[in-house]
């Protein structure tokens, strides 16, 4: 059974990586001067979940940052520790 320090640590590492990734995907997009719109097109979605993933209320698939990251000519990299 998991312990409460565990408990709130792994809800902080959840957090950070949430905090990562949205900060990383808004960098991005602006850096290559693209509205959300129109990354959304490139992505294949739509501007309400680029809105989303900027703000931290979409939960993305591996699929959807692979094309994100794709559109925007990044490469996507996961690092489990």
């Amino acid at each position: 059974m998991m312990g409460d320090k565990e408990g709130l640590s792994r809800g902080y590492d959840l957090l950070e990586v949430e905090e990562q990734l949205t900060a990383t995907s808004l960098y991005i997009r602006e850096s290559q001067n693209l509205t959300q719109a129109e990354l959304a097109k490139l992505v294949g979605t739509s501007q309400a979940n680029i809105s989303k993933l900027e703000n931290g209320k979409l939960n993305p698939t591996v699929a959807f940052l692979k094309k994100f990251a794709r559109a925007c000519d990044t490469k996507l990299n996961i690092y489990l520790r």
